[in-house]
């Protein structure tokens, strides 16, 4: 059990013949109080002060164990978001490479449908230049002939011209 001031204070000594003097003894516990007394509220102090050094150190705690959920948190997200960007990405370019794929093969085949109508073309361009070829050496085989000479004399092309 501890000692108080008050127990230091009524403390009682036995009076025996050749003791010590009583008013020495009395003034030495009044500074044996004083002191107690200070120590006590030192000891008191002390306590309070180590409370709340307590109460902030676990305060600081809890706050550094919700920075580090937070930072771990974060980091997670982080590498979602990344993880999420790297498939969207993919995703991009997967489509990118389908209209890609696409467009080239409708080129290629507009390409080749350009190629098959111009290769038409020039087979009816053959086809028409021997005919205009033909048509004109024949006329001018008529025109050399002839035939030309006598209706001319006759005028029989004059006529027939002036009716057109």
């Amino acid at each position: 059990m501890a000692l108080t001031p008050i127990d230091i204070e009524n403390k009682q000594f036995h009076k025996r013949i050749l003791g010590f003097d009583v008013d020495e003894v009395n003034e030495f516990m009044k500074l044996l109080i004083h002191d107690y007394e200070a120590l006590l509220r030192k000891y008191a102090d002390s306590q309070t002060e180590l409370s709340l050094h307590v109460e902030k150190l676990q305060h600081f705690a809890s706050i550094e164990d919700t920075l580090s959920k937070t930072i771990i948190l974060a980091q997670e997200t982080a590498d979602d978001l990344k993880q999420n960007a790297r498939k969207e990405a993919q995703l991009i370019v997967k489509e990118a490479e389908k209209n890609a794929n696409r467009i080239i093969n409708e080129a290629l085949s507009a390409a080749r449908q350009a190629a098959l109508e111009t290769e038409e073309l020039k087979k009816q361009a053959a086809i028409y230049r021997t005919r205009l070829k033909s048509l004109i050496e024949a006329q001018l085989e008529l025109l050399s002939h002839e035939d030309w000479s006598v209706l001319e004399t006759n005028g029989v092309l004059s006529v027939d011209l002036e009716r057109r």
